[in-house]
């Protein structure tokens, strides 16, 4: 089936840098549609395109007639900059100033690859906007009680990590727990290896370790972080600067240093790419050893890498499924579903990751195919029940 061009594409180069900016707004739901907001040297309009298009998919796999909760269509943006760059926060604020009229009045947004929410918030506030994601205040019961909800849930912190970053982590953590439960699988003596420990990788090794697993390499800018016998995880999450890279101080004497890419090869049953797109290939992908390939990035496995991996028996769980616990959580706590509290919230991520896990895995053995198959055929079913109940803007 072909699928459909977006609704809405465009690219933006600014005028002091040369750099440029894309917007792709793949649908929309009652006139609004969700996705974040990346910053990352590279950043091509493909890339965007398919990030718009798997949140679609994402919002599509978490409809639940009994919630408040409408999902909204899928969109995306991204900046071609390397976030570290000293002019990546005034291009950031003129992008958010060319797209003003999109985030007033259709796409709203929030972190992503190289952007925390706190520095979204700050460009949006400069460039003039209300709110990255005030698009949905129309669609809102009760406008001030949902924005105050929202931002009490952005103070609540566990353990000195805020319960926005690590809501994604849970339900990445949560989907990795349900293939392993479902195989029979213990989780003592389960290894994980990761690449990246910022917002999304750091809250999932957090998970992971606290549920049984032995986190035995992370990989950051600066290298992989390995130990067979498991890293002090809470001590890298307390090493890392805003960019997720952790300082090297806080090693121990067991800890090694090795190159980038060794975190690929790592001798570990679950391997969890948490860091950028792109980043199994068909050529490196020979180096995989686990049995799992968790997706907490977007797009990190390449097609033609998946269909050689899935040759020879690597499960890979796809990213639509894996990381939508993030979008999920800000919708429920905005729409009311839930409060502003860190149990209620886990306890929703939890149980909704494990039965969408579980469908996803439970329609690929009964249609012999692969988990990501198996999701998109989930959202070819849920799209036109949305389109029928709330219309279908194109």
């Amino acid at each position: 089936m072909t699928t459909p061009a977006p609704l809405i594409s465009l690219t933006w180069t600014d005028h002091l840098t040369g750099r440029r900016g894309f917007l792709v707004v793949d649908r929309l739901v009652r006139g609004v549609a969700s996705g974040g907001l990346r910053m990352r040297e590279g950043c091509t309009l493909e890339e965007v395109t398919g990030l718009a298009r798997g949140m679609t998919m994402k919002e599509a796999l978490h409809y639940d007639p009994a919630s408040r909760y409408v999902p909204l269509g899928g969109a995306k943006g991204g900046i071609d900059c390397d976030p570290r760059d000293p002019e990546a926060y005034g291009l950031l604020v003129r992008y958010l100033r060319a797209v003003r009229p999109y985030v007033e009045s259709c796409w709203t947004t929030g972190e992503d690859l190289g952007l925390t929410q706190d520095l979204v918030d700050r460009a949006a506030a400069e460039a003039g906007l209300v709110s990255s994601v005030q698009a949905v205040y129309p669609l809102l019961d009760d406008e001030p009680a949902a924005r105050a909800r929202l931002a009490a849930a952005f103070a609540v912190e566990v353990d000195g990590i805020g319960l926005d970053e690590l809501a994604g982590g849970c339900g990445v953590a949560e989907a990795c727990l349900t293939a392993l439960d479902r195989t029979g699988t213990p989780r003592r003596g389960t290894r994980v290896a990761l690449q990246g420990l910022g917002t999304m990788g750091g809250a999932t090794a957090r998970f992971l370790a606290r549920a049984g697993l032995t986190v035995v390499a992370v990989a950051d800018v600066k290298g992989t972080i390995a130990n067979p016998s498991g890293l002090d995880v809470e001590a890298l999450l307390a090493a890392r600067d805003a960019h997720g890279t952790v300082d090297r101080a806080v090693l121990r004497t067991e800890d090694r240093e090795l190159p980038g890419d060794a975190w690929l090869s790592a001798d570990a049953e679950v391997l969890v790419p948490a860091a950028v797109s792109y980043a199994i290939d068909a050529t490196n992908q020979e180096h995989v050893r686990a049995r799992w390939i968790v997706e907490a990035a977007n797009m990190p496995v390449l097609p033609e890498a998946e269909t050689a991996l899935t040759a020879r028996g690597v499960c890979v769980l796809p990213d639509v499924v894996v990381n939508s616990g993030t979008n999920a959580w800000w919708w429920w706590t905005l729409f009311g579903d839930i409060g502003p509290d860190a149990e209620e919230a886990f306890g929703r991520l939890r149980r909704s990751m494990r039965a969408l896990t579980g469908l996803m895995l439970d329609r690929a053995a009964a249609d012999g195919t692969t988990p990501r198959a198996a999701a998109h055929a989930l959202v070819a079913d849920r799209l036109p029940v949305i389109a029928e109940r709330y219309g279908w803007y194109r």
